[in-house]
């Protein structure tokens, strides 16, 4: 038996004020159907002993630890900038400036 039928799917169209075809009622009220009927053996299956999981497979972090190492220095890193302006990295106006 279907759980949303075309007559489910005009009147929700009309609330929101979609204009639809028959056929496309028609056709949104069968896969509607499925995705209920999918939702609820996902329903059947989930029981209060089963944790809930975002992913199947366990994820960790794989980042490293954040760890403060030794820095450039900065009048040797803006020797080798092409246009140091002003103690920073010159970069060509890429947004009019007024």
């Amino acid at each position: 038996m279907s759980t949303i039928d075309a007559d489910e799917v005009r009147r929700v169209a009309g609330l929101a004020r979609i204009a639809l075809t028959d056929e496309e009622i028609q056709k949104f009220a069968a896969e509607l159907d499925v995705i209920t009927q999918a939702v609820a053996k996902v329903n059947e299956v989930a029981k209060p002993d089963i944790p809930a999981t975002s992913h199947p497979i366990p994820l960790t972090n794989v980042w490293r630890e954040d760890v403060v190492g030794e820095c450039l220095d900065h009048d040797e890193v803006l020797q080798a900038a092409p246009q140091p302006d002003r103690g920073m990295f010159g970069v060509p106006k890429i947004i009019g400036e007024e």
